[in-house]
Formats: structure tokens, C-alpha cells, sequence
């Protein structure tokens, strides 16, 4: 019977239980405790956190991730880290609203129902899973897939839908030249009725509720998905706030459900779409916003004289987010205010 530990957070008290060979952070999941995370597999530094007593050894991680010097100084990844003892950690990173938002992490079954190229580099997908899934409108799950060729296939992709059709899940996948899940569509290599593994959510860009100002989202590529999930669930939430949408692409080729957008800003006043396009100089039938979408963001914020009033959600490619932080800061929004996913496209195990 493998041996069974107790993991401590500081400073909010929480404890959980923690299994022999179990990563800290699967543990938590399992038992829906919502710890900082981002890509689960030791690339990034979201989940890191100082190991204040105890023992854990180490997964393979990035140094980009966990330097030496903070390995050496009692730092962890707990993505990456396996107890051997009883331990305390003291978190960083941690959010008071997302540790009360409390999902275990759960298995389930599905079947791929559809799928539908929306542009050239844009797929949607539908499946539906054996019971209905419980996540907050911006999260993700993991989906494991196998072809016909008989190679397993896991990514991670974020819901389109809100989380009132936790049963029948959508989303919206870019496609890349040396994407395995988005390629495999493309040939046929994962069909139509291909059964799946889903296994969340994960996650913190979800939407926060009860809050004052506008709600600002902005998407580019398969960043409309999480985007599209957290638009509806506030659309019908009791909140009365304006929302603006931005949308950064290419060109006019690149827009997708536009006649649901123009739908749903009809039935909705307070709901404004603005689509932005970075490659647009010779389209003389354009005209909407032109160049990068943090640039219009950042228009329109000081002409609305916002002064950090209001909730952010960006999803989108790491240019854009990297773009998007510094307008955002110098517009007054507080951190706590701005949830970020970005969206990086990876060979390896996972990836939006």
C-alpha cells in the first residue's frame, strides 16, 4: 500500500492529502484544491512556491522555469514535485476567490459528435462526454485521443460553450503546421465518433463574478474559445455591465461566427465586437480597426478614460499577451484585475 502525506499551504492554511509518487499539484487537483498553475509539466513558473519543511524530490522541469539559485534557496515547482514526507509550502502566487472556487479534477468519457473548419487554420470541435463536466466559463481540459494509426494523442483545449452545457462540450482549435491533434482532423486520422478522454478542468482565467466596471475581453486566433465561453456565461448572468470583445487577426478571412456575433450584439446592446486586423493595409473593403489589437485596446481604454475599472481576460498567442500586459498596467488595471492564458502551440504533451 503506497504511503499517503500531507501537504500544508501557507499562508491560507489549507491542507490536502498528497500520494506516494503523486505530484503536489495533481494531488490538489484531484481533491479540488484550486492551487496557481499554467502548463502542468515544469515549462513555466506559475506553480512555483517555497518549501518551507519536509521532503520532495524533483521531475525533469525547465531551468527557465526553476533556476539554480532558486532550486538551491527551497524553491519548487509542485507541477514537478513528489513528497516523501509530510510538507509545508508557502504559496506565492495564491488568489482568495479562486482558492472558494473549488472543482476537483475529474475523468471523463466522450465521443467527437462534430467537427468544422471555420478558416483556413481554424477547426471546431464537439464532444460529448458520459456526464456533465462542472468548470467555470475560461477553463480547460486535457482531451486524449487515439488515431487510427493507433498513436495516443493528448492536448489541452479550453470550452467555447459556457458551463451551463457542461455535457456537450465546444472548442475552438488553431491549426498549426506540426499540430498532431489538429492535423490528424484534417486527414482523418481522428474522426467523427472517435472516442476520447477528458480529463479537468484546469485553469485560472475564469470569469470572476460580482464585480464593478466593464468586462474587457480580448482574443486572437483559438484564443476566441475561452473567450466565447466567458462572453456567455456573462451575457446571461444577472451583472449588468458593458462589455467590449476584441478579436485581433490577420484579415477579413480570419474572422469567424460572425453572424452569431452580430446576433448576439443585437439581442445584447451592452455587448460591443470590435475586430481588429494587423494585415489589412491593401483591403480597401475594410473598414473596421487596423494594426495590432493591443494597440486598439489601448485606444479605446483611454478614450473611455477607464483608470483600471473593469476585469480583462486576454487569451491568445504569447505575442499578443506580452503586447497587452504593459498597456494594461499603464491604464491603471491592478493585477488582480487581468487574467491572462496563453496560448502556445507545442509537439509535446499538451498545448491550447
Amino acid at each position: 500500500m503506497s504511503e499517503v502525506y500531507t501537504v500544508r499551504l501557507e499562508p491560507v492554511g489549507v491542507e490536502f492529502e498528497v500520494e506516494e509518487e503523486e505530484t503536489i499539484l495533481d494531488a490538489a487537483f484531484r481533491q479540488g484544491i484550486p492551487l496557481p498553475h499554467g502548463c502542468k509539466v515544469g515549462q513555466c513558473s506559475a506553480c512555483k512556491c517555497v518549501q518551507l519543511d519536509g521532503e520532495t524530490d524533483m521531475l525533469k522541469y525547465s531551468t527557465f522555469a526553476l533556476n539554480d539559485f532558486e532550486r538551491e534557496s527551497g524553491h519548487i515547482l509542485m507541477c514537478r514535485a513528489v513528497a516523501y514526507s509530510d510538507v509545508e509550502l508557502e504559496l506565492l502566487n495564491f488568489d482568495e476567490e479562486l482558492m472558494s472556487k473549488s472543482i476537483p479534477v475529474k475523468e471523463f468519457t466522450g465521443q467527437i459528435t462534430d467537427f468544422q473548419k471555420l478558416t483556413h487554420d481554424i477547426r471546431g470541435v464537439e464532444i460529448e462526454i458520459d456526464t456533465p463536466l462542472k468548470f467555470w466559463a475560461g477553463q480547460y481540459v486535457d482531451i486524449t485521443v487515439t488515431t487510427e494509426a493507433g498513436e495516443e494523442i493528448t492536448r489541452s483545449f479550453s470550452m467555447a460553450n459556457p458551463p451551463s452545457e457542461g455535457q456537450k462540450l465546444s472548442f475552438i482549435i488553431k491549426k498549426y503546421p506540426d499540430g498532431r491533434f489538429s492535423n490528424e482532423l484534417d486527414s482523418g486520422g481522428i474522426r467523427k465518433g472517435a472516442t476520447v478522454k477528458v480529463s479537468g478542468p484546469f485553469g485560472m482565467c475564469f470569469r470572476r463574478e460580482e464585480r464593478q466596471g466593464p468586462v474587457v475581453l480580448v482574443g486572437a486566433g483559438s484564443g476566441m474559445s475561452p473567450v466565447w465561453s466567458i462572453l456567455h456565461d456573462q451575457i446571461t448572468s444577472a451583472e449588468d455591465r458593458p462589455i467590449l470583445f476584441f478579436y485581433g487577426a490577420r484579415a477579413q478571412s480570419d474572422l469567424f461566427k460572425l453572424d452569431e456575433i452580430d446576433a448576439l450584439t443585437r439581442a445584447y446592446p451592452t455587448v460591443e465586437f470590435i475586430p481588429v486586423l494587423s494585415h489589412a493595409e491593401d483591403d480597401a473593403s475594410w473598414t473596421g480597426e487596423r494594426g495590432f489589437v493591443h494597440e486598439t485596446v489601448d485606444r479605446r481604454l483611454k478614450a473611455m478614460n477607464a483608470d483600471g475599472e473593469g476585469d480583462i481576460y486576454a487569451c491568445g498567442p504569447p505575442p499578443m499577451i506580452d503586447a497587452l500586459t504593459p498597456v494594461l498596467f499603464m491604464n491603471g488595471f491592478e493585477s488582480e484585475r487581468i487574467f491572462f492564458d496563453k496560448f502556445t502551440p507545442t509537439s509535446g504533451s499538451s498545448t491550447h
